[in-house]
Parts: C-alpha cells; structure tokens; sequence
C-alpha cells in the first residue's frame, strides 16, 4: 500500500480543517514545499495535495506553491481541489504534475469527467467525498443526492482507474479511519481505492493495508506526531 502524505493549501500556506470546515482552520507552515522535503527525509515518494481555495473558486490559486513542491522533491505529486475545465488539467499536468483528481467536476460534469479520462487515461484520478452517504462538492460545502455506492459504480462503468475516497466526517478528527466503508467499498468494486480522512494511528493504516487498499492518506496525524511518518513508511510500504 503506498502512503500519501498531505499538504493542503491556503494562500500559500499548508494548512488543516477539522472535517472540512473553513471556519476551523489551522496553519502549519507558511513554507509548503518545506514540509514536502521533510515527507522525503521520511522515505515518502508520493504526496497528496489539495488546493483547498481552489475547491471553493475552482481557480488555481496555489498553482506555483504546487510546482515549487514537484520541483524541489521530485516526488509523484496529486492534486485536487477546483479542478472543473480540460483548461485547469492541462495547466496541471503541462506543468509537471503526475495526476489530478476531479470532485466536484466528475459528479456534476460528466463530459467534461469523459473528455479528461479519454486524453489522460490513469493520470485522472477522481475524489468520492462523502458526507453521509451522500457525495459531496463544492469544497465539501454541498451535499448532492448521489450515494456513495452509485458514484463508485458509475466511476468503474467509465473506466476510472482510482477513486480517493474521504468520509468527512472523520477528517481531521483524529478518532479513527472509516474501516467498514473501505472494507464494503474494496470489496464491492474493482477501482484503486485511496483512502483519506481520520488515519491517526499505525495500526488504521495496518487495517487499510490488510484490506489491500491502493493507497491511505496521512494528514493531520503527521502533523500533530500521532504518526511517525518514518516509521509509517518503513511498516506498510
């Protein structure tokens, strides 16, 4: 199982959200790309970022701090947040980015999902961020009427190659990851699952990767040193 550390970003800063709420933001670093080059010293390859502006405005307001971490680690670098036009895809992946993950986009602009799959195949990734069983958009900020289970099994019919999945509710809480969830959802489909949201300990991360889960995210458990990002690495990698 790879692990994917996280950065989410602010004006220019890495910050965290307890369970996606804006109002309850804290900042961590104002330098972005430094927290990448220590998720490096920790033996990570792969980093998870999400322009959390961007998931609200769907511009690309942190565009440059993204490439300053692509650049300065090498790493394979993610990116969601805001991304709704083959304009924004391309201005990603043009840049040196290795995939982007469409939410919003790919449960209310299913062309423009189909459009970006048939050019860049497995580099689309696409975020399932669920708030009661029920997909939500917008940065969170928005619950649709589209279950989780309908979502998954529409994103396997258009041949999505991954799907990160968030249960909100156990973002940045630090109580634990939806075991039961990924374990239905693994078992149930056939996309690469990338779980995210509420991993605060090793043995979360020893249950995801027993359930041979694609990937896990580490977010606010690094942070506050719930997790040691090393040891994480050097155990379920």
């Amino acid at each position: 199982m790879i692990l994917f550390p996280a950065i989410d970003l602010y004006d220019h800063k890495a910050v965290r959200l307890f369970k996606g709420d804006y109002d309850q933001m804290t900042v961590y670093s104002d330098d972005p790309a430094s927290i990448a080059e220590d998720f490096l010293k920790c033996g990570a390859s792969h980093i998870h970022l999400v322009d959390l502006e961007g998931a609200k405005s769907g511009e690309t307001p942190n565009l440059q701090d993204v490439l300053e971490i692509k650049k300065r680690t090498g790493a394979f670098c993610e990116i969601g947040g805001g991304i709704r036009s083959m304009e924004t895809v391309k201005r990603y992946l043009g840049s040196g980015v290795d995939r982007v993950i469409l939410g919003t986009a790919a449960v209310q602009d299913e062309a423009f999902l189909l459009k970006a799959v048939d050019t860049y195949k497995e580099r689309i990734a696409v975020g399932a961020d669920i708030r009661d069983g029920f997909i939500a958009v917008k940065g969170w900020l928005q619950k649709t009427a589209v279950s989780c289970e309908d979502f998954f099994r529409r994103m396997e019919e258009i041949g999505i190659d991954t799907v990160i999945c968030t249960d909100i509710s156990k973002d940045g809480a630090m109580q634990g990851t939806n075991r039961d969830l990924y374990k239905r959802l693994s078992e149930t489909f056939r996309v690469k699952i990338t779980a995210s949201g509420g991993v605060s300990s090793l043995e979360d991360l020893r249950a995801l990767k027993a359930m041979g889960l694609y990937a896990a995210i580490i977010g606010k458990a690094y942070y506050t040193g719930a997790v040691s990002l090393k040891e994480a690495v050097e155990e379920i990698e």
